[in-house]
């Protein structure tokens, strides 16, 4: 057998280091593409001589984008593999992103963030599936949470870092910064992604996207999206609440009170190769309970600002640390479409952080909003731990046949 043909047979492990590195930073600044456009309305506004309000489009066509753009490119990544989507998708994205900098109205600026959320929107599905492929099953666990730690984390440091850096740079400047960024995590990634494996790529292309419904109709899979969309719906849900409801009514202690979460983003990864000797199932339903927990006791104690930050540390920890315990529960029930199962994941994502805020609206009272937030959590749990069950009496039934 020829050096070539052994190239192919043996599965490359890339380098844990280096790639978790490249992969992290790129999670960070894909995700935040979402939440940097946010402290930038203003001066948006003001340039466009435009109502602030109606410039919330510019969110809303990101999030509309990114959310398609999983379904459409989870199944081709599980066609034409991880690595050669990502070497289209990023550069495109950098491009996408690079234009928007110059949009000359609202009008046209909203486009371009539907295109851009759509080209984004080749990591997160491909992204995730890699890792799962790729990395050792020793370290994947702290690879994903790394990951989905930092989708979570970006919500806060790319708003910071815009709110931050505008007043020098100006809006335009930072979406000129955001594509050379984007530019710069498709180097790191051609550097650190091993070769796509072989493929079988039998049917037409349409084929590859009829995976779609079947996955969803398979009632284990179905319960486990349910509570990946209970479980960002509600973490955006609380901050929204914050704003909305005038609990807080300092600037720097509503910043203090989302900041309070990073050390338990950051914390989480570290303590995954622990928490990995629980089952992934076990761990979701664990961190679900945990953050109806947290939720309840918020609303029934009232905390002042000190204990309410304590109380949402404990809460984003349940967040970031059940995220990748459903990310690896719905990888496992995947079989050969986990690309499809992973697009499917972070399309729940984008759907329950657009969700949330309609929770927030909907509850005058924050307290209340926590009691509702935590009986759905509860519910999540329930879901997920019915989905288990089918899938312990599925196996039975497999092997006694």
């Amino acid at each position: 057998m020829s050096t070539a043909t052994l190239s192919r047979a043996v599965p490359v492990t890339p380098a844990f280091a280096p790639t978790l590195t490249v992969f992290v930073l790129t999670a960070l600044l894909v995700s935040g593409q979402l939440y940097v456009v946010i402290p930038l309305l203003p001066d948006m506004a003001n340039g466009w001589g435009a109502d602030p309000g109606a410039l919330t489009w510019l969110v809303t066509a990101f999030a509309i984008g990114y959310a398609v753009g999983f379904l459409l490119f989870g199944p081709l990544s599980d066609r034409i593999g991880r690595r050669r989507l990502l070497m289209v998708g990023m550069p495109l994205a950098a491009v996408a992103t690079a234009l928007v900098a110059i949009s000359t109205d609202p009008a046209m600026a909203i486009a371009l963030r539907l295109v851009q959320g759509v080209a984004v929107a080749t990591f997160p599905p491909a992204g995730m599936a890699y890792l799962g492929e790729s990395v050792e099953p020793r370290r994947r666990v702290v690879a994903i949470s790394a990951i989905t730690g930092a989708f979570l984390a970006s919500a806060v440091l790319l708003q910071v870092g815009g709110q931050l850096l505008v007043g020098s740079v100006g809006w335009r400047g930072l979406f000129v910064l955001s594509a050379i960024g984007l530019a710069l995590a498709w180097l790191g990634l051609r550097a650190v992604m091993a070769p796509d494996r072989p493929r079988e790529r039998g049917g037409s292309l349409m084929a590859t996207y009829r995976v779609v419904p079947s996955l969803l109709v398979k009632p284990a899979l179905a319960l486990r999206y349910l509570a990946v969309l209970v479980l960002l719906g509600g973490f955006v849900a609380v901050y929204t609440g914050l704003q909305l409801s005038g609990v807080v009514t300092s600037p720097g202690e509503l910043l203090g009170l989302r900041a309070s979460g990073l050390p338990s983003i950051l914390l989480i990864p570290l303590l995954t190769p622990w928490l990995a000797r629980l089952s992934a199932p076990v761990r979701a339903i664990a961190f679900l309970l945990l953050a109806a927990v947290t939720l309840a006791v918020t609303g029934a104690t009232g905390a002042g600002a000190v204990g309410l930050a304590l109380l949402l540390a404990g809460y984003v920890a349940a967040i970031t640390a059940g995220l990748p315990a459903l990310n690896e529960s719905i990888a496992s029930l995947a079989e050969g479409s986990r690309g499809t199962a992973l697009a499917l994941f972070s399309f729940f994502l984008a759907v329950g952080s657009s969700l949330g805020p309609l929770a927030a609206a909907a509850f005058a009272d924050f307290d209340l909003l926590m009691y509702g937030l935590a009986a759905v959590m509860v519910v999540a749990a329930l879901a997920v731990l019915a989905s288990a069950w089918l899938t312990a009496r599925a196996a039975a039934a497999g092997r006694r046949a």
